[in-house]
């Protein structure tokens, strides 16, 4: 059975957000434009690579084209979106594969998000096709730095790190393994 696409060339907006409290969040892509909206979720842990390797490109990108370069060096200030996530939220699926791509005849990143597959549940072996729900999202290269910033705050905003093992802390203390399962660092 084939997936649904949720294709958006130029949205008027593609964010990163959270559902809920530190440590409880639930973590979104966001695209709407034309009069739709979609949302998938995914793990804290795509979104921050999402952000450094949207980085990564862009700077790349921009090494190779140099003065003439379409990607700023920076997310410019007019395009800083610091609302929430559009109500309502509604999953569309669960993100398992991210990809991303530059296009240099549009001077575009194309990113897409595909959906995970269930456990128990085989891909057909004999097709290359993917079957599953898929988010493809266009932006321009201002448009992925100013993702690629609020991404990166988004996810700088939950728990801080333990020093000592790199796990989050709870407002109470944690448990670290560093310290052979004593509680430490309020």
């Amino acid at each position: 059975m084939a997936g649904q696409l949720f294709e958006f060339e130029a949205p008027d907006r593609f964010v990163a957000g959270t559902v809920g409290q530190p440590g409880e969040r639930t973590f979104y892509l966001q695209a709407s434009g034309g009069g739709r909206m979609v949302s998938v979720a995914l793990e804290k842990v795509q979104v921050q690579a999402l952000a450094e390797k949207l980085d990564e490109l862009l700077d790349e990108v921009r090494r190779r084209e140099g003065d003439d370069s379409a990607v700023p060096a920076a997310a410019p200030r007019e395009l800083e979106d610091v609302a929430p996530l559009d109500a309502p939220v509604e999953e569309e699926f669960r993100v398992g594969t991210l990809a991303l791509a530059w296009d240099g005849d549009n001077s575009t990143v194309l990113i897409e998000a595909q959906s995970a597959t269930l456990e128990g549940e085989e891909e057909e072996p004999a097709t290359t096709e993917f079957t599953g729900d898929m988010l493809r999202v266009r932006l321009t290269p201002a448009a992925a730095r100013a993702f690629a910033r609020r991404a990166q705050r988004v996810v700088a905003a939950g728990r801080p790190p333990c020093p000592l093992c790199g796990n989050p802390l709870e407002p109470q203390g944690h448990v670290c393994p560093r310290q052979n399962g004593h509680r430490g660092l309020r």
